[in-house]
Order: structure tokens, then sequence, then C-alpha cells
């Protein structure tokens, strides 16, 4: 407590707003604050820790330099605290480390050295390094000024929480990696409001400190999940886990999924992109309102950063609807015959679809593969029921992780079903129901042999289609393209075509 209190941060690092997040609030049946630590001038919260290790370091010690071991945004905190202080800075960070990360941390005139797969492979190889160089080591976590610094995101929530305008905080809660921000948050909170629960949030695949709570001891995991780059850490720290075992409530664990969801959520809410590891806080307070609703409760979550890949973005669009529950996959087994695929769309109604893919295969069933965008989280079972009493065999794909990260790009080849294909790419505006005015319009007496759609989220709607149409048909087929009125491009020449489909 009184390492927080003279803790000095504020040379570097600014006090953060607490925001109140109404999209949110509404769908978690309470009030839920944002504490936005992405707005720090290095997009984390890590330079509060970084800078105040670094500023309490005897004189000596600062004149020879510092090295630390992180994942990209201690890394950034230790080159902004080094600039600040005038002193050497030597970062030692994942190959897997995101590039925007790796290149901000040099723009800060630190040195950069690239090792391993995982901060604790960075870790070791920064131990060796400062051996070698007589540098100081800068913890990323597991230090009591480090844990000092992050713990004054603590006192500043309790200072800018209003019970008046938003009610008694019941909880808060936080990312964690090696446990450096939950071991100072819950240290401070629980000192002086310890009726306010600590909720620590981590990824599924980096779950470390659940494990080691859970098992009394410290337990290291023998790999972790990189999405979560910022909290992917196999072993917590012995004055982190000290900490969290006397004052954090209770770990939450979220995947993937959720993760994109939560980028989404505060996207929506900010305009802002947090990183996967930023939006953990969120992502655990909606996990932990589907469990046992708030019912009106107020509870916070750290916005902790958001030095995101720009690469990553793609990834995230794709996934966060799943992890929303917002759209569904589907096999669907149809007749081979003129008429199915329609009679298909049909019983999709209204419904916004988010992809078809369809390859003839099989002269007696066509398997197609369908996304789509639901109201409501049962929306995906009624819809299921729809198909089969339709007597359409349908298997849910929506948590299958084969089809999420690679069926759904992969859906075609070659087929000797396809006689006289022709393929064509056709342009339409992008709307709710547009894909079913397109085929209602296209309608032809030509057997459909493919279909690719993927909603993009652009203006406009991109279909690839395969016809099978008799030469003697020719005329027929210009005709009809004529009279669809959309733009359209024959890919019957295209090598990618011949080559692959």
């Amino acid at each position: 407590m009184k390492r927080i209190l003279n803790a000095r941060v504020y040379d570097v690092a600014i006090e953060t707003p607490l925001e109140e997040a109404p999209l949110l609030s509404a769908r978690l049946g309470g009030r839920l604050l944002l504490k936005r630590e992405d707005l720090q001038p290095v997009f984390s919260f890590k330079v509060r820790g970084a800078y105040n290790k670094m500023v309490n370091l005897p004189e000596r010690a600062r004149a020879r330099g510092v090295i630390a071991a992180s994942a990209g945004n201690h890394a950034q905190g230790v080159a902004l605290a080094a600039k600040k202080l005038g002193c050497r800075a030597v970062v030692v960070m994942p190959v897997t480390t995101p590039e925007v990360k790796v290149d901000a941390v040099r723009e800060l005139g630190a040195e950069v050295v690239l090792h391993g797969d995982s901060y604790s492979d960075a870790y070791v190889h920064a131990l060796t390094w400062q051996r070698k160089h007589k540098l100081t080591f800068v913890h990323p976590f597991d230090d009591p000024d480090v844990i000092a610094g992050q713990g004054t995101i603590g006192m500043e929530i309790l200072r800018q929480h209003h019970p008046q305008a938003h009610g008694p905080l019941h909880a808060i809660f936080v990312a964690v990696g090696g446990g450096g921000l939950i071991s100072g948050v819950a240290a401070y909170v629980k000192s002086v409001r310890p009726d306010i629960k600590i909720v620590g949030v981590q990824a599924k695949d980096s779950n470390a400190m659940e494990l080691s709570l859970a098992a009394g001891r410290r337990i290291e995991l023998q790999q972790v999940g990189l999405f979560s780059d910022g909290t992917a850490v196999r072993l917590v720290g012995k004055e982190t886990f000290r900490l969290c075992q006397q004052y954090v409530d209770q770990i939450v664990t979220v995947d993937t999924d959720a993760l994109c969801a939560a980028i989404k959520d505060v996207f929506q809410e900010t305009r802002s992109i947090l990183e996967p590891a930023g939006a953990l806080g969120v992502a655990g307070a909606k996990a932990y309102a589907a469990r046992a609703p708030l019912g009106g409760k107020t509870v916070a979550a750290i916005a902790c950063g958001a030095n995101m890949n720009f690469d990553r973005l793609r990834f995230v669009a794709e996934r966060a609807e799943v992890g929303e529950q917002r759209e569904a996959l589907f096999a669907v087994e149809i007749p081979e015959e003129r008429g199915s695929f329609k009679r298909l769309c049909e019983l999709i109604g209204a419904r916004n679809v988010t992809e078809f893919n369809y390859r003839i295969g099989d002269s007696a069933v066509a398997h197609v593969f369908v996304g789509v965008q639901l109201a409501r989280q049962d929306d995906a079972a009624s819809l299921a029921r729809l198909f089969k009493k339709a007597h359409f065999p349908t298997v849910d794909l929506t948590n299958d992780e084969l089809a999420k990260l690679h069926l759904r790009h992969l859906v075609g080849g070659h087929s000797p079903l396809a006689a006289h294909e022709r393929v064509y790419r056709f342009e339409f505006p992008e709307r709710p129901g547009a894909l079913m005015r397109f085929l209602s319009s296209m309608s032809p007496d030509w057997n459909i042999s493919l279909f690719h759609y993927r909603n993009q989220g652009a203006d406009h709607g991109r279909v690839l289609v395969g016809l099978q149409v008799p030469p003697r048909d020719k005329p027929a087929l210009r005709r009809f393209l004529a009279d669809l009125g959309y733009r359209h491009w024959d890919e019957t020449g295209n090598p990618a075509y011949k080559l692959f489909l």
C-alpha cells in the first residue's frame, strides 16, 4: 500500500478516464465502466510499472542501463521510461511479437533482441544478457515496484468511481498474464474496499494463474496460446502469485472467439481497437454476467492495451460474430436436383446470409456450407430444426475449429460432374436480403454447379457462380445475363479457375 501511494508514475503516465459503456451495459443487465488504459502514451498500462521501477533505481545502476523481456507492451514502457530518464535500454522480445510493438520499441530508442516463441523464452535469454553486460533487469510483473506502479490504476478507479452516479462497485475485471496488473490493483482495492470483487481474466490457452491458484502452487505451462500475446506467460511470478492468493476472488477464462467479440464490442463503444490482451477484462465481464446476471450491479473492466497488429483485424472480424453467437455455420445436405438450392434459401428467409459455399460433387446429394447471422442466441437451433423438418440433413459447425479456420476457405475443387460449366463473377448492391433477391433473379434453367458468397461488410456483394450450360444454350445465356442487370465477369477462361476449381 505504501509503495502504491508513493509510486512515481505521472512523469510519463496519465490518469486515464473511467467511462461508462452504455451499449455493453444494456446487454449485460448492469453498468459496465471501462478504465481506458489504452489511452496511455504507449497505448498500455505497462508504462506505469516500468517507470516506477526505473525511477527508483540507484543512479549508478541506471547509468549502466536496463534490460527487459517482454511480449511488447512492457517493452514500450521500459523504452519510454529509459528515454525520459536518459539511460540505455535493451529489450528481448519473442519472435512472435506483433510488428507494431517491435517497431514502437525501436522508435523510442531501445535496442531490440528477438528470441524465442513466448515471453518465457525471451526471459531466459534476457537473464543471460543481464549477466554478460551487467545491466539491471526490469521485470514485467514480478517486482514490488512494478506491481506498485500498476496498482495506481486501482487507486484511480476508486477515486473516479462515484457511487451516487453509478451505484456501488461490485467487481473489477482484470487481465492476467504474469499477474503484475491484478496484484497491484487487488492489493490496493482490497486494502481500501474489501467488499469489491477482484476477478482475473485469462485466455483458456494461457491460464497459468488459474491453474496455480487451484493447485496452491505455481504451475508452469508447457506451451501457451499466442493470440493474446500480451498475456502469453507460462509461469506466473512468485510475488504476484502470493498476492493473488491473498486478494483475488476468482479467475474467469475466455476463448479466442470471445476475445474477438470483446474487441468488436469496445470498438462499437469507443471507436478504439483493443489488442486481444487488452480486451480480456471486457470478455471476462461478459462471461461473468452470462453465468450470473448482474441485476443492475456496476462493474469495471480495465481496457489495458491497444497495440494491435493491423493484419490481425481480418481474423478478429471473421471470428467476432461467432464469438458473440451472432453467426451460425451449418453443413446442409440437399438433393442434387433443380430448385432445391432455392428451397434452402427460402427456409433461411429474411435472415442475413453471411456465407454460401457449394461445389457439385455427387449426382444424388449436394453439401452446402452456410453461414447465417443470428438475431437471438437460440436462433441457430431453431434454424437447424427448420432444415431437418424440410428433410435437409444438417450439421451445426458453429463451434467447429476446422470449419471456422479452414473449411470456409477451402470449399471447392475440381469436379468430373461439372460438364459444360460456365463460371461468372457477379457484383450487386449489398443490403439485408440482397443475396436472396439475387438468387430469385437468377432462377435459370441451368444447374448451379458452383456457388460462393461471403458477406465482407462492403457496399457490394460478390458472388461466384458456376452454371452448367449446354453449348446450344449460349444465346439464351447471353439474354439471361443482360436481363439480370448485375455487373458480371466471365471467369471461365481464368487460369485460377482452371487450376483449382
